[in-house]
């Protein structure tokens, strides 16, 4: 247990926030396999600033997702502040992001993301505009640095700190890296060393042991998952309880994996509709089917699957397949 501000978060396992994922069909799924804190995708603060329809959407939080952090993105510090603000006064979010470590050239161009991380100075004056303004406490997600040669970690972190920043997430890898090579844990032990506000560590959490590893070699707060969890929410619940008690559970089966699945796809069809929600749950499906015996054809099948019903069929009927099998051997 450990504190964001005034918000007390209950473990020290929180999930990621992922572009194009972590809607809240998403996050209330994982949140339900006890991560304590779920947070959401990057949204711009033009879109807010603006009330894009689409933007506007993205602001949805499910009350049993709290506590939740909403993670905001821009370029302009006014601009930031205005939707600072507008999450701060019309959202039930607990904590406010902001993104400071997404590696996309989209954003990276524009200014925003990664490309913060190579002006400390810039920083302090992002984040202390965002805190004089706001009520609920703000946090900052970065990476180790832009490149190699500008690793500016400390430095970043304890500019935030000072500028009323209440935690710091940081990735292990560089924006030059985005998500290939191993993540420098190293890195992330000095930033925790460095400042006083909670440090979360994040990059190649891949199991419950390495967790516990992670977090006895740097002292940091707490972990943040990502892809790990995608099709596989047992890793929070599974990393959470081995922390907890030093047991490791078993790896679900597979009619279990089939079933969140399909909780998954029926709070996406209630979020976006079902046409939407049936094309992007075919990604989410494939990582839930992830390490079963012969996934192949049926996957290619999702891929050509546009209703509920259609992927209903289909994923039972593999299940009862795998299951049949597994009782065989």
């Amino acid at each position: 247990m450990f504190n964001i501000g005034d918000i007390t978060i209950k473990n020290r396992v929180i999930l990621a926030p992922m572009a194009g994922i972590s809607n809240s069909a998403f996050r209330l799924t994982v949140k339900e396999f006890g991560a304590g804190v779920v947070c959401a995708e990057m949204i711009s603060d033009n879109g807010i600033v603006t009330r894009n329809a689409k933007t506007m959407n993205m602001l949805y939080i499910d009350e049993q997702e709290k506590p939740m952090s909403l993670q905001i993105f821009g370029s302009n510090p006014e601009t930031l502040v205005e939707a600072a603000k507008f999450v701060d006064q019309n959202t039930t979010a607990d904590i406010i992001d902001i993104n400071m470590g997404c590696p996309a050239p989209k954003i990276t161009k524009n200014m925003a993301g990664s490309r913060w991380l190579l002006q400390p100075e810039k920083i302090y004056e992002m984040v202390s505009a965002v805190v004089k303004e706001v009520n609920k406490p703000v946090t900052v997600k970065m990476r180790t640095g832009w490149d190699d040669s500008t690793i500016y970690a400390v430095e970043n972190a304890q500019a935030l700190e000072e500028a009323g920043a209440a935690a710091v997430a940081l990735h292990g890898r560089t924006r030059e890296q985005h998500y290939e090579g191993l993540a420098n844990w190293d890195i992330i032990r000095q930033v925790k060393e460095s400042v006083s506000i909670p440090v979360i560590g994040n990059g190649d959490i891949t199991t419950p042991q390495i967790a516990k590893q992670r977090l006895d070699e740097t002292g940091v707060d707490a972990v943040m998952i990502g892809r790990a969890a995608l099709g596989d929410p047992w890793m929070i619940y599974r990393t959470v309880h081995y922390l907890e008690t030093g047991e490791l559970l078993d790896e679900p089966r597979p009619r279990e994996k089939i079933d969140v699945c399909l909780l998954h796809m029926e709070r996406l069809i209630r979020l976006k509709g079902e046409k939407v929600a049936v094309l992007e749950m075919r990604k989410h499906a494939a990582w839930y089917l992830k390490g079963l015996d012969g996934n192949g054809k049926v996957r290619k099948l999702i891929n050509e699957t546009n209703t509920k019903e259609g992927m209903l069929e289909l994923l039972y009927d593999y299940a009862d397949q795998v299951e049949a099998s597994m009782a065989m051997s």
